[in-house]
């Protein structure tokens, strides 16, 4: 079973420190929600999971089924089996979906030949509802916010990743898109289980993917974890409870 454990990290940003003593285990399988106010440290949190070198693990580190991955640079990081769904893709304009995913599956070192690796993106896209035309066009280019949120699902169901950050992968969409989003989420999951860290601040998403643990982070620390029964309270009391009572993990 894989497995990614965060213990005690405090993360760094120049000299101001972020995250402050954070612990996490997420199983394969398992669904953890992240939920806090702004400037909590939830994207900080995802970054430095992912490599980012402007955030410095300055303590605590971070174990990739076992392994100490704390240093290792991004991109080992997702020849591992991590990824990282943006909250802002990026357009990569004159590359086509189709050509950056298929380079992307060869940097794991998996060389699938091409009529394979298109007949492969081609149930991809059917599991996750997306239309054919979709591997033909630019990367994010020209692409509607729901769509470049459905490129990244898209990204995490042909590579196959064993652990996946989604990092406010609600921000800007409208409830239709969301759910189609949401979908796409929950068939990949079904196909091939991974373990999942949503970063979130509403409830909304998770209405549609069922998280099997929430977290509350505040000032970069978790301060409270359950079960969705603590979505439904921050809904209605928002985060100062959770602040106030201050039960550390």
């Amino acid at each position: 079973m894989n497995t990614l454990e965060i213990k005690d990290i405090h993360v760094s940003i120049g000299d101001k420190e972020i995250i402050k003593g954070l612990t996490l285990t997420i199983n394969q399988g398992e669904i953890h929600a992240l939920m806090g106010p702004n400037g909590s440290g939830k994207s900080t949190l995802s970054y430095a999971i992912m490599g980012h070198p402007r955030y410095v693990i300055t303590k605590g580190e971070i174990l990739f089924n076992g392994q100490d991955i704390t240093q290792m640079k991004a991109d080992e990081r997702a020849r591992l089996g991590m990824f990282l769904c943006f909250q802002y893709p990026m357009e990569v304009q004159g590359v086509q979906m189709a050509n950056f995913l298929r380079l992307a599956k060869n940097t794991q070192g998996i060389n699938i030949p091409v009529s394979d690796f298109r007949q492969q993106l081609k149930e991809s896209m059917s599991l996750l509802k997306v239309d054919e035309s979709f591997s033909s066009r630019y990367v994010n280019d020209g692409f509607s916010g729901g769509e470049k949120k459905r490129g990244e699902i898209l990204q995490m169901a042909v590579l196959k990743p064993k652990f996946a950050v989604l990092d406010e992968a609600d921000s800007g969409l409208d409830i239709d898109a969301l759910k189609i989003v949401a979908d796409g989420v929950n068939a990949t999951m079904e196909a091939s289980p991974l373990g999942i860290l949503i970063i979130t601040h509403y409830q909304r998403i998770l209405n549609f993917i069922k998280p099997h643990f929430v977290h509350v982070v505040v000032n970069g620390k978790i301060v409270r974890s359950g079960g969705s029964e603590l979505v439904d309270r921050l809904e209605e009391e928002g985060y100062g409870w959770a602040h106030e009572e201050e039960i550390f993990q």
